[in-house]
């Protein structure tokens, strides 16, 4: 959805290292020079699939936690995400993940607080798959106003986490209502934005503070309406016709940026062996009393580094997880034939409020949508949605998601799937709760990459958990209390957690509830 000004996506990975120019005519040093590559080349050996997969070391990052008390919650009904469900369970959090989940009974660690479940029901943490907090941070203004680049169409250099503000007011209200992870994007306003931004809900004094460990790198694009209403006066895109050439021209570049640094590579190790060869002569020929000498030409020339295309030349080798604010079945349709055409794949269509017509599609093409259970109508391309759509993406085998794109929306995600889960219902489709339940935790999981880690309830999964003071399908449940990365991060009763910036400004009311 559009703030202020529509905005946008993408994302930008580069390291760099020195580069050796001169000419070898003696033996190279221990360790092989650091390379001007970009940052997905720094490794040639690494045989991660796509790049996505997590490293033992992300997830001993995500997971472990030594510092956290432990917590266990007993009594409780238990909602695990995963189709089971415990009456009077148990759930046992240890060192910043779960170690056990069940009926019981099971041993209380040493120094655990421990949380009387009885009434109450436990969820994963609550993860929004799209949110704008803390790039359009509260107060509303413009000085706060941080998540659309517009000054061209394509700013794929841009990165959300630049412009995370870890100390925006908003952050601790969607703690209370539960949520735990959100993926923070560039608005829409540009067709190809920067690179997403995966955090752990909790405030923060840096960026790094509050990143999730080892998440993947994500970018937004958008299609439609709003890039033709920013730049339809600015040089264009003016039409969607114009968009999708811009489209096409971008990759195109970048495809052809790619080959220059992959032949670069070529050139350079090939160059490095030449060295290491002509060393060895020269050693040899020292042993045997004889002049060396051999010379070798000049390192072959890094080409001139592009962050945007670095960016777009990772999304092609599938190195970062694409989302796409995309809303009509056409235009759904159109972006699918674009990643076919160059080889790439989309992770998620967001808002996508008529994906219910293209939905064998997208699904057989293993996409997720990120959508509402009742917004639509703000715009003409907002015009088609209807509010059985996640239903629909479901039943027929989808990966579909309830989403926020609102401060104030993200407080109440569960009432937003209850919304979603009564429509499909009414209409006849056959939806179960943990289905839906899975719309706000599991499969926005699937969709930031971090499902190996969180979004069900499971022994050896993080620690993000939701103590809710009942069903929470129901409006008149709370979170109670809300665990991040093992860490009692907010209590009902306890007042609400606030930033510094809300400290130090006197802002609100600190016997708040978080209502």
């Amino acid at each position: 959805m559009l703030r202020s000004a529509p905005g946008a996506l993408l994302v930008v990975l580069v390291a760099c290292g020195s580069q050796v120019r001169s000419t070898a005519t003696s033996p190279p040093p221990p360790d092989a020079p650091k390379l001007d590559l970009p940052e997905s080349w720094i490794d040639p050996e690494d045989d991660l699939p796509h790049g996505i997969t997590r490293t033992p070391a992300d997830r001993r990052a995500a997971l472990d936690n030594p510092a956290a008390t432990p917590i266990v919650v007993r009594g409780a009904t238990i909602l695990t995400a995963t189709g089971a469900k415990y009456a009077g369970g148990v759930i046992v959090l240890e060192g910043g993940h779960i170690t056990y989940v069940g009926k019981g009974p099971v041993e209380t660690p040493a120094g655990a607080t421990v949380i009387d479940g009885q009434g109450k029901f436990v969820t994963p943490g609550i993860i929004d798959a799209h949110s704008h907090l803390g790039v359009y941070a509260a107060p509303g203004a413009g000085a706060t106003s941080d998540g659309n680049e517009m000054v061209a169409p394509v700013t794929a250099q841009a990165r959300a986490e630049y412009g995370y503000w870890p100390q925006d007011p908003q952050i601790p209200r969607a703690m209370a209502g539960g949520v735990t992870t959100a993926l923070i994007l560039p608005g829409s306003a540009n067709l190809i934005g920067g690179r997403g931004f995966t955090v752990q809900m909790k405030p923060g004094v840096t960026s790094d503070d509050v990143a999730f460990p080892g998440a993947p790198p994500t970018i937004k694009m958008a299609c439609g309406e709003n890039p033709k209403r920013v730049y339809g006066a600015k040089g264009g895109p003016q039409t969607r016709m114009a968009e999708y050439a811009a489209f096409r021209a971008a990759f195109a570049d970048a495809a052809a940026y790619d080959a220059k640094w992959r032949g670069y590579q070529r050139a350079r190790t090939a160059w490095l062996a030449k060295r290491a060869r002509a060393a060895e002569l020269d050693a040899a020929a020292a042993a045997a009393g004889k002049p060396g000498r051999v010379k070798v030409e000049a390192a072959p020339e890094p080409p001139a580094r592009d962050l945007g295309k670095d960016t777009l030349a990772a999304v092609l080798r599938g190195e970062v997880l694409v989302q796409i604010h995309c809303y009509r079945a056409d235009e759904l349709a159109k972006m699918v034939d674009i990643a076919d055409e160059y080889g790439f794949q989309i992770r998620s269509f967001h808002h996508a409020l008529e994906a219910y017509k293209v939905r064998e599609r997208l699904i057989a093409h293993g996409i997720a949508i990120n959508t509402w259970a009742d917004w639509w109508g703000f715009k003409l391309e907002a015009f088609d949605g209807i509010p059985e759509n996640a239903g629909l993406y479901t039943e027929s085998g989808g990966r579909a998601t309830i989403h926020s794109d609102s401060a104030i929306g993200i407080q109440r995600l569960n009432q937003e799937a209850a919304k979603a889960l009564a429509s499909a219902r009414a209409a006849g489709l056959v939806i179960t709760d943990d289905q839906a339940l899975r719309w706000i935790t599991a499969n926005p999981a699937w969709v930031l990459g971090i499902d190996d880690v969180t979004g069900t309830l499971e022994v050896g999964k993080r620690a993000d958990v939701v103590v809710w003071s009942g069903d929470p399908f129901s409006v008149y449940s709370k979170a109670e209390d809300v665990v991040v990365g093992g860490e009692l991060l907010y209590q009902r009763g306890a007042g609400r957690p606030e930033t510094d910036y809300e400290l130090g400004n006197s802002a609100g009311d600190r016997g708040a509830e978080g209502k």
